[in-house]
């Protein structure tokens, strides 16, 4: 028994390694992955093949990718041409504009208005005015929609909207929305809210879908009013239901032709996961209509995407970057392109100042994160770091550009889940975004590098030792 036991330890972990080498999209993961496969016997094979192969390869995102071509290419945005000469206000934005239109299919609009949106409170008092308000249909689109008082609001609105004959299209991630399942799923599909799950758990498909997840935050109302950002349905945003207290974020909300382009994701997840027609005729997106003078663009990707289109924009905004870059983010991991994006910046003379929580709900990723911000003091790099947990995820550059959405700076975000940014040209919104944000700073703690470098040998020891198994998260 042991005889063969040790033969299929070797064959099962031959075939690990040679996918690794084959298919691995970056040495660093690669080598985290051979040594986990090579340390735990059996178990370390079962996690590369749950979590670590690269099923860009597979069949089943290539469909997924054509339709997702299909859906967002320049033929499709033709009818609405009108709405994207947009004259940028800078030599930067318009590089930036081009970069993420060659990468995602969506343009850059104007017209637009843009509510900020900060507090839970805030969020969802607009979020659901604009359900009270919704004439033909209402779209939601969410990481974690879960149990507790805002679910329960959800759901006697969408009950109050249906009996008006409004239609309510849901998609919820498996992972993230677990509890979302028997009688609460039942709950809301018995009013008649067509509710799907991205790409659901089970256990045919496990191994394709376990660790890729729609991450996105999308509401679409009658196709003039849009929601996107970091919050999501869960009762913590209202009130201290765990260790981390009330947790704050970033929404916005959005009026305008770019409403068009972020529907057009939803669109595109809902026909992926419903198997439904794509929701394409002029009832779900309308001719667009201005609503104010904004420029706004929306950033997608996934691992489907055949750039990874929220990295390559985070990167482009700190090189474009002339004299200040402010970055608000809980899982701040991003690898070493963006990592030495940022040291680059820093002596070169631009002022960056990068804002983290102190603790966060993923000790790996905490530790993990802490262990680059010695190399970031020692360049110059301001790192402030908050004892509440701030969930938001900003990126600004030179008071003129801002980036708000799901996208984390981590190799999840980057490379496994599907995210949604939208970047927004303005120096008046840009600076409101900013505002906050120093706010922010100003009751954090800046960290000293004198300080920072002399911390314990047992806490650098767990930093490297994170920092090291970072690739995987």
């Amino acid at each position: 028994m042991t005889k063969y036991l040790i033969i299929a330890y070797f064959i099962i972990n031959l075939w690990a390694i040679y996918s690794v080498i084959m298919y691995g999209s970056r040495a660093t993961k690669s080598l985290s992955w051979v040594f986990t496969i090579m340390v735990f016997p059996f178990g370390g094979a079962l996690l590369y093949y749950l979590f670590g192969v690269n099923r860009r390869k597979f069949k089943f995102f290539r469909l997924e990718r054509s339709q997702k071509e299909n859906l967002y290419n320049v033929e499709n945005e033709k009818g609405f041409s009108d709405t994207f000469e947009t004259d940028f206000p800078s030599e930067k934005s318009k590089k930036l504009s081009k970069l993420i239109l060659n990468t995602t299919y969506l343009y850059a609009s104007e017209g637009n208005n843009i509510e900020i949106l900060n507090t839970g409170k805030e969020t969802f008092g607009a979020i659901f005015k604009a359900i009270e308000n919704a004439k033909k249909f209402i779209h939601v689109q969410y990481y974690i929609f879960e149990k507790g008082e805002l679910q329960d609001e959800f759901y006697e609105l969408f009950k109050a909207k249906i009996k008006k004959g409004v239609e309510i299209r849901m998609l919820y991630d498996s992972f993230g929305s677990f509890s979302f399942s028997g009688k609460l799923k039942k709950r809301f599909r018995s009013i008649g809210v067509k509710a799907y799950p991205v790409m659901p758990i089970r256990f045919g498909n496990l191994l394709f879908t376990l660790n890729y997840r729609n991450h996105r935050k999308i509401i679409i109302v009658d196709g003039d009013i849009g929601f996107t950002g970091g919050f999501n349905v869960s009762d913590k945003y209202i009130k201290p239901i765990s260790s981390l207290g009330v947790w704050k974020d970033l929404h916005i909300k959005l009026e305008g032709p770019v409403v068009n382009s972020l529907h057009r994701v939803f669109i595109k997840d809902y026909h992926f996961s419903s198997k439904k027609k794509l929701l394409l005729d002029a009832k779900y997106l309308p001719q667009p209509k201005k609503a104010g003078n904004l420029p706004v663009q929306i950033v997608t990707s996934g691992p489907d995407s055949n750039q990874p289109a929220i990295m390559q924009q985070y990167i482009a905004m700190i090189s474009l970057a002339e004299r200040t870059i402010f970055i608000a983010n809980p899982y701040f991991i991003p690898g070493s392109a963006v990592l030495q994006a940022l040291v680059i910046a820093a002596q070169s003379g631009i002022e960056v100042n990068l804002l983290v929580p102190r603790k966060g709900d993923s000790v790996l990723a905490t530790y993990s994160m802490f262990s680059n911000f010695e190399e970031f003091l020692s360049v110059g790099i301001h790192v402030f770091v908050r004892d509440c947990f701030s969930h938001s995820k900003v990126i600004i550059i030179d008071n003129e550009i801002a980036s708000v959405g799901s996208g984390n700076f981590d190799h999840r975000s980057f490379e496994h889940n599907f995210e949604t940014n939208a970047v927004i040209y303005d120096e008046t919104i840009t600076k409101r975004i900013l505002e906050e944000f120093n706010k922010e700073c100003a009751d954090a703690d800046k960290l000293s590098y004198e300080t920072f470098k002399n911390r314990s040998k047992v806490q650098k020891f767990i930093e490297g030792l994170a920092k090291f198994f970072s690739p995987l998260l």
